[in-house]
């Protein structure tokens, strides 16, 4: 059985930012109800890029970092709650835009847990000896389903693409992927799609915006978050101090903080980016992964622990060793 490491990684976030102020201008909020509440002090907002056009761009730089040309690529999958159409797949349009004329591409539908659904399916297909390189993408333009008027929603996403592209190697980089969901609480987050219409029913209003469970989210997410830190560790036959890095779901700082305190991980150990692009969905991990990297904190052989959750509900994780 072959083994899988990221060699490239890139992202992109919209020019357009929207801040706190910004933001009290049009909704019934504030700065400080909003940092307190989340740690959320900006977000980019696209204007005229979709999530093709985000995913496209952070693709591009994974690539150039990878020393890979596209037609090297064996599938393309993008995650993303927010296509750009139901037909076709995003990843099709990326496969378009960057000439990945080889690959199969197809989406990934799993909310904030995006990342990690795709990350765990990419590494098993080279694990299988299916594909040598794969190409992994978590997008959103979340601001397209969000109600404006809703300030318990409208303040805490953000627009933007992290991509990483996967390799067959003998070097041992993604350690161990696990990948979880319960439809049970499937109403706890929701987004509707159309509704069925045709000659035979009556014609139903679907708003399509966010609707969520706030409460309910943030049990779920401390529990699953929890539940996913230990179940890796103990697979790796590692302790939580063997861990140089987590990076979580950038959803909630709260929800962070609560974490370190039950796992006794110190906030040193946590990458964050929030503060400054907000909850971006699918889009989240890696974007954090891309921060940590650039700004000289990951290093070569670090430890990392990716955690994902969201609805679905849905919740996985990735413990990786860097190998860039």
């Amino acid at each position: 059985m072959s083994n899988s490491k990221i060699i490239g990684i890139g992202s992109y976030v919209p020019l357009n930012v929207l801040t706190n102020s910004d933001l009290e201008k049009l909704v019934d909020t504030s700065d400080e109800w909003i940092v307190s509440r989340t740690g959320i002090k900006q977000r980019h907002i696209s204007v005229t890029e979709n999530t093709s056009d985000l995913s496209t761009k952070a693709a591009i730089e994974a690539l150039n970092n990878s020393n890979l040309k596209a037609e090297d690529l064996d599938y393309i999958i993008v995650a993303t709650c927010t296509p750009d159409k139901f037909i076709p797949s995003t990843a099709c349009i990326v496969q378009k835009n960057i000439g990945a004329k080889n690959a199969a591409a197809f989406d990934v539908s799993a909310a904030c847990t995006g990342f990690i659904y795709a990350l765990h399916l990419a590494s098993s297909l080279i694990k299988a000896d299916t594909a040598k390189n794969i190409l992994v993408i978590g997008a959103e333009v979340f601001s397209k389903i969000l109600n404006w008027e809703d300030r318990s929603t409208c303040v805490l996403f953000g627009d933007g693409a992290g991509a990483a592209i996967l390799s067959k190697d003998e070097e041992y980089g993604i350690i161990s992927s696990k990948i979880h969901s319960d439809g049970d609480k499937w109403d706890a987050l929701v987004v509707d799609a159309l509704n069925i219409r045709n000659p035979f029913v009556d014609k139903e209003k679907s708003d399509n915006f966010v609707s969520m469970n706030g409460g309910e989210i943030f049990k779920f997410a401390v529990k699953a978050f929890e539940g996913a830190v230990k179940e890796l560790t103990s697979e790796a036959n590692i302790s939580i101090d063997d861990i140089d890095f987590v990076i979580p779901h950038q959803a909630n700082y709260r929800i962070i903080e609560t974490i370190g305190r039950r796992l006794n991980i110190p906030m040193s150990k946590f990458i964050t980016n929030l503060e400054d692009v907000g909850n971006t969905s699918a889009a989240s991990v890696p974007l954090a992964l891309y921060d940590g990297v650039k700004s000289g904190k990951i290093k070569k052989g670090d430890k990392i622990l990716l955690i994902g959750f969201g609805g679905g509900l849905t919740w996985g994780g990735t413990l990786i060793k860097w190998c860039l």
